[in-house]
């Protein structure tokens, strides 16, 4: 997007049933403030008296549900429309004068952030119905996986209250299936007790069907948990009661995102760029769903450093008085891409040579290993954002000859 030439930058305060508008004009002047509805009539005349003082651009610091419909009439109206995350737009309104956080003060934040920032601004692109549908569903999902993690947390507390030793050896297992069938039948050391090791035993060989051994060895390790533990503490019937119930809402949880999973593999081939993105190593379909929807058109980054800087991957520096040169992570950013990113780097690492040569490098450097990771994921902002827009496939580099 060129930002020269705009006449009118508008900042939208989004809210669910109106809007407040805020249109400043090239040099600064304040050309309208008013709510609007959120609705196509209003926001269509709100645009149009925007064009009516020249070239116009929408300024949101959110693409929630409530702004969608704003999107879609701008995309309409081929609107340019800038996004200004909530770290910036937090640290832009300190900027200006007063405490007070009202709708008409946050519209003219984004107004003139955007006016005296034009070149640093990122843009919603104008996306397509497939990327839309791959968008919500990769949303979803992403909620589903926060579902799951409260679940597992509020599941393993419950463990912690009728056996602490229990819950250190099933805890970081309730992402299996046999594990979790183990807790609906006997969630309590008592009825564990009461089943007999056998029974246990033959449960989870039925879910260790290649590895055997792995159920004897864990249905050892749970008899031991259980010989710890003479004491019966209070109100372990009820603790079993709630215990049932977080592992069927888990179960639950954990169908949804195989029907999601299933759903987003549908789709996602159908993205002309979906084949290009999946060639780079380290990229399946969940990632490369959420890299295509946050990206959106790869256009809009003149680089690689874009890129990384938009999902928050390039390092800042520090620097003050004495204190020397230091490097540290950037705590905004676009945080879905940037867990993207971080996975598709944790499988290269593992799996792509270069890349596991690269992390290596890091490592011997004297990172750690999560930073480690961050370094291979900024690098990889350059190669995503490379075959992206040439729209070729990922071609490994040739490795280096062996010394003579």
């Amino acid at each position: 997007m060129d930002p020269t030439g705009i006449g009118v930058f508008v900042g939208v305060d989004v809210a669910k049933e109106e809007h407040f508008c805020q249109a400043i004009g090239a040099e600064g002047a304040g050309l309208f403030a008013r709510a609007v509805g959120n609705n196509e009539a209003d926001l269509e005349g709100m645009i149009d008296q925007a064009e009516g003082s020249g070239r116009v651009v929408l300024v949101v610091d959110t693409t929630s549900s409530g702004a969608h419909l704003l999107l879609a009439a701008a995309a309409r109206r081929r609107i340019p429309v800038a996004y200004v995350t909530g770290l910036q737009m937090r640290r832009a309104a300190e900027l200006y004068a007063g405490v007070a956080k009202t709708d008409p003060r946050d519209a003219f934040v984004l107004a003139d952030f955007a006016r005296r920032n034009a070149d640093r601004l990122a843009w919603v692109t104008i996306t397509d119905e497939v990327l839309t549908r791959m968008r919500v569903l990769s949303g979803h999902d992403e909620d589903l996986a926060a579902d799951s993690t409260r679940t597992i947390n509020r599941l393993r507390d419950a463990m912690v209250s009728v056996s602490p030793g229990l819950e250190r050896v099933l805890g970081s297992k309730l992402a299996q299936r046999g594990v979790r069938e183990l807790l609906v039948r006997w969630p309590t050391p008592t009825a564990m007790r009461a089943a007999g090791k056998t029974r246990i035993r033959n449960l989870l060989k039925k879910y260790y069907s290649n590895k055997p051994h792995k159920a004897v060895e864990l249905t050892d390790r749970i008899w031991v948990a259980l010989g710890a533990q003479t004491i019966t503490l209070a109100g372990e019937a009820t603790w079993g009661e709630v215990i049932t119930k977080k592992v069927d809402a888990l179960e639950r949880i954990t169908a949804e995102r195989k029907e999601l999973t299933a759903a987003i593999e549908e789709v996602f081939p159908s993205h002309p760029l979906a084949e290009i993105l999946i060639s780079v190593p380290g990229i399946g379909v969940r990632t490369g769903a959420r890299i295509l929807t946050e990206v959106g058109d790869p256009h809009r980054f003149a680089n690689g450093s874009r890129l990384a800087s938009y999902a928050g991957l390039a390092p800042t520096i520090r620097r003050s008085g004495r204190t020397q040169n230091t490097t540290r992570r950037h705590p905004g950013g676009n945080h879905r891409l940037k867990n993207a990113m971080y996975w598709t780097a944790f499988s290269a690492s593992r799996y792509d040579p270069a890349a596991r040569v690269y992390y290596q490098r890091k490592r011997t450097e004297g990172k750690s290993h999560t930073t480690a990771l961050l370094c291979v994921a900024r690098r990889r902002c350059d190669l995503i954002l490379a075959v992206l827009k040439n729209q070729t496939l990922y071609n490994p580099p040739e490795p280096a000859p062996e010394p003579v």
